[in-house]
């Protein structure tokens, strides 16, 4: 570190108390950190790098000169402090100081600290914003004080927590972001080796074509390699000596409902389902659909999939029974596996009378299933008051018992398929997003592993379900690839109190907590007494994920979830990846509240114009990616040519995330939302036409339209605009039909928040619907209308905001 000023003017208030500041003048506190340095200067400043990278804040300690506070540095050069109100002894405090010294030396810049001016490479100049120098106005905090509120915070890694993490500095991730980039092979070699594999990978490690124009789309990873997820998920860990270790932790619904799995009763549970599927003929290459609710019996059936090279399909157990069938038809599975019944909080969700009809309803559009494994969740529903049907329903429990632990692996290629997982389009048919083996395995893991800084002592719990991509790549593969300890609950978050979460945490001492804005969201309107109630001092990351986190949901998350000395990963990727593509990592470099910040190992993240041109330094357009990374899905479940038209014909070259970014002067990511007609609610991705076909099947309705709108707690909300059959009349229970029938034919998570009655809509002359217009009306920026002189008939403009409160 360069040297200390010799002196400087500097002001110190209160702000947000965390811990005791002492002003007896004999007494030396060592303070753990500087609380928050803030530089007013616009031409010269103390950069954070110097603060930060070094561990200086360790050089500090709050000091006594001459009955004036002040900062002392190397125990011999003291910074004066001006108490701006008086500080009683032992009263809780935070210290702001101002640095205005105008002859303070710069610290190195962070392209300085690569060798071989990493940061100036073409190939890097998406994180090139990193070499520049720290902002000119910098507000600092860091880990275990609090966090003050101006929108420039920067939270700055605790030295202690730095010291310890998988990737300690700036330095450390771009030496190693730089290698991902310009050898990716060599890179992910590396760490595939740590993996087992039957036979090692083919010449070259990986394939791509990602130009619509220079022919089929396709991406390979580590193909000839022949391995098993389930093998490197359950027995490597045995072997490692882990069979032992807690694998699941899971928490009913009900409080004091609870069961544990080691790794080795896990694998014997797996096998035993394994050994079943076998037996009614499932093969490599069949699908089973998994509509189960967060059973440890969900996990279990995934990995017993993989395990014999069968492709799961799990369908979130929220979905409607015409939802499921069409998921159904499309994979054509040998099985259905399910459960009667389960509980969410005080209510009962029939799950298996939602099967039969699908399955009845499959039957009739050609797709016949013989089987329906049916879990027995008595705590629900018993088994006697359980609709049956003779010679296809099975008891899970009856038979399973019946069928041996052990179970032979099916080795598979690296890009054999192991899951289906269907995402909402646009055109309103869902998408099967097919992933394959070896890649979505090494690349699973290894965000696991540095995204959350995991450490084999760590308890860690998701609160996503498995019928989401987040729960497959961060509830079972990726935590237990690393021989993570997983929660797993059943219930929900707010029941019996909103205080279960933290309760959880103190129940089983989570360390990890990855959860979703909403919830955050959720549970900051509560209050925070249900929060501070309990302990939570095994907390040491936190985790976001399934939409942006705004700037002040991520600062309660942080001060008062976390104490202020939790980092936050948030989090940004998509079914489609497979893994975190932009995040940050707890202890490499300052957070800025709501952004993910910089991209992980292998990505390179571009931002496009509407021509396609790559935008550079600070800028906002469409987030892109060049160059494929292993986690990539293949291709979409028998429809390769709507993969292509989806994904990379917009932008030939890249791979089109569909979403909005702005990337700030530090180069810094902030996702601005979608920029389709897929609406993001809780994190579940809902396709508009989806939502106005459910609508328009309604006899009385003759058009929808549906837009998204910014919802307080789920991030985004369905706003629908409704045009009646001629004759009807506006009703609030029409209203409410409307509602349910949305409800009944795709779920209760794609129920309109809002009915807009709707005389006509705002068209083109040739027919397209203008939903800029449609969005700015439900959002009541109505200033903001632009020219409505285009449309076929533009008084409906006015009608509709005549109408708009009705």
């Amino acid at each position: 570190m360069a040297g200390a000023p010799a002196s400087s003017s500097c002001l110190a208030t209160r702000d947000s108390p965390r811990y005791d500041y002492n002003r007896s003048r004999n007494t030396n506190l060592y303070s753990p950190l500087i609380v928050v340095a803030k530089d007013v200067s616009s031409s010269s400043s103390y950069p954070y790098s110097t603060f930060a990278y070094n561990n200086s804040f360790t050089k500090f300690k709050i000091h006594q000169n001459q009955n004036q506070p002040c900062l002392l540095y190397n125990n011999d050069t003291t910074i004066n402090i001006g108490i701006g109100s008086s500080l009683s002894k032992s009263e809780p405090a935070c210290l702001l100081v101002n640095f205005q010294s105008s002859n303070r030396p710069r610290s190195p810049a962070m392209a300085d600290l690569l060798t071989n001016g990493a940061a100036s490479s073409h190939r890097l100049r998406h994180v090139s914003s990193l070499a520049a120098p720290p902002p000119s106005r910098l507000n600092a905090v860091v880990l275990g004080d609090a966090l003050v509120s101006e929108e420039n915070d920067l939270v700055i890694p605790n030295p202690d927590f730095s010291a310890q993490a998988h990737v300690p500095s700036p330095a450390k991730y771009l030496d190693m972001y730089k290698r991902s980039i310009e050898d990716p092979a060599g890179f992910w070699s590396d760490i595939a080796s740590h993996f087992y594999w039957k036979q090692k990978w083919d010449s070259p490690v990986y394939s791509e074509n990602m130009d619509v124009s220079k022919g089929r789309i396709n991406i390979e990873w580590f193909k000839g390699g022949i391995t098993n997820i389930c093998y490197n998920c359950l027995d490597a860990n045995i072997a490692a000596g882990n069979g032992e270790k807690i694998a699941i932790y899971w928490e009913g619904n009900e409080l004091g409902a609870d069961a544990t799995l080691t790794y080795n009763q896990l694998l014997h549970k797996v096998c035993q389902l394994a050994n079943y599927l076998k037996d009614i003929g499932v093969k490599k290459g069949d699908a089973v659909v998994i509509y189960l609710p967060m059973l440890m019996e969900l996990p279990i059936a995934m990995l017993a999939c993989a395990r014999i090279g069968a492709v799961h399909s799990v369908v979130f157990a929220g979905f409607s029974s015409e939802s499921l069938s069409q998921r159904i038809v499309d994979c054509k599975p040998k099985v259905v596996l399910t459960c009667n019944a389960v509980k969410r909080g005080p209510k009962v969700i029939h799950l298996k009378d939602i099967v039969d009809v699908a399955l009845a309803d499959s039957a009739k559009n050609g797709t016949v299933v013989d089987v329906c494994l049916t879990y027995a969740n008595e705590s629900a529903l018993t088994k006697e008051s359980t609709k049956w049907v003779e010679g296809r329903d099975i008891w899970w429990q009856d038979i399973l018992s019946k069928y041996p632990n052990s179970c032979d692996v099916e080795w598979v290629d690296a890009e054999d398929p192991l899951f289906l997982l269907y995402t909402s389009g646009s055109t309103g048919k869902p998408k099967g997003v097919l992933h394959t083996t070896g890649g979505y395995m090494v690349y699973t893991a290894t965000t696991f592993k540095y995204a959350f800084d995991y450490k084999p002592s760590d308890i860690y719990w998701c609160t996503a379900d498995c019928g989401w991509i987040t729960g497959h790549s961060y509830v079972t593969y990726g935590p237990m690839l690393n021989g993570a300890t997983v929660v797993v609950f059943e219930g929900a978050p707010n029941y019996p109190d909103s205080g279960r979460c933290w309760d959880i945490v103190d129940k089983y001492k989570v360390s990890i907590f990855y959860t979703a804005p909403t919830l955050v969201r959720s549970l900051m309107r509560e209050g925070d007494e249900f929060v501070t109630r309990y302990s939570r001092k095994s907390l040491r990351v936190l985790g976001s994920v399934g939409e942006p986190i705004n700037p002040s949901a991520w600062r309660w998350f942080f001060n008062v979830v976390g104490d202020s000395r939790c980092p936050i990963s948030d989090t940004w990727w998509q079914t489609e990846t497979g893994g975190f593509l932009i995040t940050p990592l707890p202890g490499a470099w300052p957070q800025k509240p709501g952004s993910a910040t910089f991209p992980f190992f292998g990505v390179q993240p571009v931002i496009v114009d509407e021509k396609g041109a790559e935008l550079e330094g600070e800028c906002s357009g469409y987030l892109c990616v060049k160059s494929s990374w292993p986690g990539a899905f293949r291709t979409l479940h028998g429809d390769h040519e709507r993969y292509e038209t989806t994904y990379f014909s917009a932008f030939p070259g890249y791979y089109f995330s569909g979403d909005g970014c702005r990337r700030d002067k530090d180069g810094y990511h902030w996702l601005t939302g979608r920029v389709d007609d897929v609406i993001n609610v809780s994190g579940h991705r809902i396709g508009t036409a989806e939502v106005e076909s459910a609508l328009v099947s309604h006899p009385q309705c003759s058009e929808a339209a549906v837009v998204g709108v910014e919802h307080e707690v789920k991030g985004q909300g369905i706003y629908a605009f409704v045009t009646l059959v001629e004759g009807v009349p506006y009703s609030d229970d029409l209203r409410k039909s409307l509602i349910m029938t949305v409800r009944k034919q795709i779920g209760a998570f794609a129920a309109p928040d809002k009915i807009h009655w709707a005389p006509g809509l705002p068209k083109t002359r040739s027919g397209k619907i203008m939903r800029r217009i449609l969005r700015k009306i439900a959002s009541r920026q109505l200033d903001e209308l632009g020219d409505t002189s285009t449309l076929a008939e533009p008084g409906v403009v006015d009608q509709l905001i005549a109408l708009a409160d009705s």
